[in-house]
């Protein structure tokens, strides 16, 4: 069966290396950001903090994608996002990751049974694809972080 007429998405992924021999420190406020009511001004800062060191636990293993298309994005993925992907963490029920199937890669979240692995997208336009035993199906990163451009 092949993956499109299963389900006709449109999503492609864009794979970049990231660059962890440079730092990219930046100041960091102590007190948070309120989302409600202002707070005071705090005139202290935390020390800097390193993204690479923040979001990337396994360098060697670690990519970061950018998503191209729709079907995450009532799981607040959607087009335009970068994602950081490790391929070094053990897939669980209920991640979301990077899989796959049949010769095409697609953004899903993964449910895993004792009996079956189902793909399920996040947008109800798409239909949840069972992986069976006829698929050449691997689960090539398991997502774990979505930066945003808002």
């Amino acid at each position: 069966m092949n993956n499109r007429m299963d389900n006709p998405e449109e999503i492609r992924l864009q794979f970049i290396r990231p660059d962890t021999t440079t730092e990219a420190e930046l100041p960091m406020a102590t007190s948070g950001v309120s989302a409600g009511f202002p707070s005071p001004v705090d005139d202290h800062l935390e020390p800097s903090l390193d993204l690479n060191r923040a979001l990337i636990r396994n360098p060697g293993a670690t990519f970061f994608a950018r998503v191209a298309g729709d079907s995450m994005q009532d799981d607040g993925i959607a087009d335009g996002d970068l994602l950081v992907v490790d391929k070094s963490a053990e897939p669980f029920d209920g991640c979301v990751a990077v899989c796959f199937l049949d010769g095409e890669f697609t953004l899903k979240r993964v449910r895993i049974a004792p009996d079956r692995i189902v793909l399920v997208p996040a947008n109800k336009r798409y239909k949840p694809i069972e992986v069976g035993r006829d698929r050449n199906f691997a689960v090539w990163g398991v997502v774990t972080y979505s930066i945003k451009k808002i």
